[in-house]
């Protein structure tokens, strides 16, 4: 009996141990597997933070030196005694000792550069073109005297030219004495009867005086940046091939000094007569980085964010507005006077635009109160994304119905696109208007059945939900639009153009790329060149009518060229003709977006 015993205890040792060996090989795998897994979260928590700081800290690649001096002072130490140690060695030896590193922890000098005066260009290898500048008062009546020269940087479709412009100089007879009695005595100083003053033709005002640039220059690095994408230092770079040492911080301030100029005039003027005279503005809004201020403390700051704002006036106007800050406050200064329809997202910085007058929050720094009344439209592609957002993710038949519903309207909308705004509204309320109907109705029974769970599915149906009564207001006139899909396609010039050119050196550099940004897209709007239009803007505007600069804008460029003498326009620098002023515009309908 006691040797059936131990042998059973003997086997129920063995397997128990066996089951203990299982148990500690399972144990490891766990452990194994445990390791693995927080070795994949360690790592997509670095990749998440690196997402996070990439876009919402800072786009350049930037760390603390000062943090890495403190925590590897002792290796700085060993490295600078090595330093040292390589210097007595090429000393000993004859040998150039390598340059050595400034002391750990001491601040690098600052180096000041000289002021060196105004550049001579012409010892810059440029090919050169010359232009005399008469004085019309004179030219025939006083005797020529040579010239007085300066040059500029102007550019030809090819390469930057260097332009002399020669100023003509006047040999002018003196008028001869009174010699009645009663004259007053010549003075000590003044010349003889017989003598001569030579005088010099005057300058002919231009848009930036004592400019190195001419308007063309300015025109051609402007239309590289915003209009093609082309940062400065590339620009730089190019220049310097063609034979024109140009830096980026000369380029930048001229940017900034031209949007500020063209800004406060043609711009001015364009959105004096839009928020007066547009039927709808269509509008939406992007990010953009926006530098630090440099500080004394050498301390690096990661760039803040500021916003461009896209406004389309019809088919006249397209605006980039920046702002500081994405708020209600900035979006009612940008439509203040403005009465009629926005189309936007549904985004909750516009809703102050639609509230009633008297509900509205008072105006800040003593301005008029807004009493203007504005329509919401609706953007139904807006709402498609949301249903595509969930169709994507959730694989839910309704959100795909949903998209379905939707591409049915488009098409339809589709095939009366090129009709006039009033056959427009009336196809649309035969046609579309049943769909659209039955689009909410089905929307809102959808909507009761989901909106206790969370997700894009409830999402997308509260939008429609909530937006109904703006996305059926384009059925208010045939001149709407179902989306805002221009908006969309203005803002890739902006958002194409940051990946190169990364951010904005300031709020005001931001304000003068916004100027700049308005005329080039409003020049693509009406088919005209962009570099070569803002070239005639800046060659005309110092000498034309300040109560004139809407006949500059864009939408009546084509016209008011045709009205200049194409010589004196063709010149870099010179007198024009100014014509007489177009008549006023009869009111008329704006035309179908």
């Amino acid at each position: 009996m006691a040797s059936v015993n131990a042998s059973a205890l003997s086997a129920r040792v063995d397997e128990l141990e066996a089951a203990l060996a299982a148990l500690a090989a399972e144990k490891a795998a766990l452990a194994a597997e445990n390791e693995q897994l927080r070795a994949a979260y360690q790592q997509l928590r670095l990749e998440l933070e690196l997402l996070r700081r990439r876009l919402f800290v800072a786009k350049a690649e930037r760390i603390d030196t000062a943090q890495l001096e403190l925590e590897f002072m002792e290796k700085l130490r060993q490295l600078d005694r090595v330093g040292a140690a390589l210097a007595a060695a090429a000393a000993a030896t004859g040998d150039e000792p390598p340059p050595s590193p400034p002391p750990t922890g001491a601040p690098p000098a600052a180096r000041r550069r000289r002021p060196t005066g105004r550049r001579d260009l012409r010892e810059e290898d440029l090919p050169e073109e010359r232009v005399e500048v008469p004085d019309p008062t004179r030219e025939g009546k006083d005797e020529r005297n040579g010239f007085e020269e300066s040059a500029r940087v102007v550019w030809r479709r090819g390469g930057p030219i260097r332009l002399i412009t020669a100023r003509v100089k006047y040999r002018t007879p003196v008028p001869k004495p009174d010699s009645s009695p009663t004259a007053a005595a010549p003075a000590a100083d003044a010349p003889a009867a017989d003598e001569s003053v030579i005088v010099t033709a005057p300058m002919p005002p231009t848009a930036m005086p004592r400019c190195l640039a001419g308007p063309s220059l300015i025109a051609h690095i402007a239309s590289d940046k915003f209009c093609d994408g082309l940062p400065l230092y590339r620009q730089e770079d190019r220049l310097a091939r063609l034979g024109l040492r140009l830096d980026r911080g000369t380029m930048c301030r001229w940017l900034e000094e031209a949007g500020g100029i063209l800004g406060a005039t043609i711009v001015a003027a364009m959105r004096a007569e839009a928020l007066a005279t547009a039927f709808c503005l269509a509008t939406d809004a992007t990010g953009v980085l926006v530098q630090p201020p440099r500080g004394g403390d050498q301390v690096r700051r990661p760039c803040r964010r500021g916003h461009f704002f896209v406004q389309i006036a019809d088919r006249d106007h397209v605006f980039f507005e920046y702002v500081p800050r994405e708020t209600s406050a900035a979006v009612a200064e940008l439509f203040r006077g403005f009465q009629g329809y926005v189309l936007a997202d549904a985004k909750s910085v516009y809703d102050l635009l639609f509230r009633p007058p008297d509900e509205r929050p008072p105006p800040q720094g003593g301005a008029d109160a807004d009493l203007a009344v504005r329509h919401e439209v609706g953007c139904w592609s807006h709402q498609r994304r949301k249903f595509w957002e969930a169709a994507i993710t959730g694989k839910d038949p309704v959100s795909r119905e949903g998209l379905a519903r939707i591409m049915r309207m488009f098409q339809l909308e589709r095939t009366w696109r090129k009709k006039p705004p009033d056959q427009r509204k009336t196809l649309r309320a035969l046609h579309l208007r049943p769909h659209v109907d039955d689009f909410f109705v089905w929307a809102a029974a959808e909507h009761e059945r989901v909106k206790d769970q969370r997700g894009l599915l409830r999402s997308a149906l509260g939008y429609a939900v909530r937006q109904q009564g703006a996305l059926c207001r384009f059925f208010d006139d045939g001149r709407l639009p179902m989306t805002n899909n221009e908006s969309e396609r203005q803002l890739r010039r902006v958002a194409c153009g940051r990946k190169a050119w990364l951010f904005v050196g300031s709020d005001d550099h931001g304000q003068a790329a916004g100027n700049l940004l308005t005329l080039i897209a409003s020049a693509r709007l009406h088919g005209l060149d962009p570099e070569l239009y803002l070239r005639d803007a800046l060659r005309v505007l110092a000498q034309w009518p300040r109560e004139r600069f809407i006949e500059l804008a864009p939408k009546y460029w084509a016209k008011t060229r045709a009205r200049l003498d194409p010589a004196q326009l063709e010149a870099e620098i010179g007198w024009l003709t100014v014509p007489p002023a177009l008549p006023a515009p009869s009111p008329q309908e704006p035309p179908a977006r």
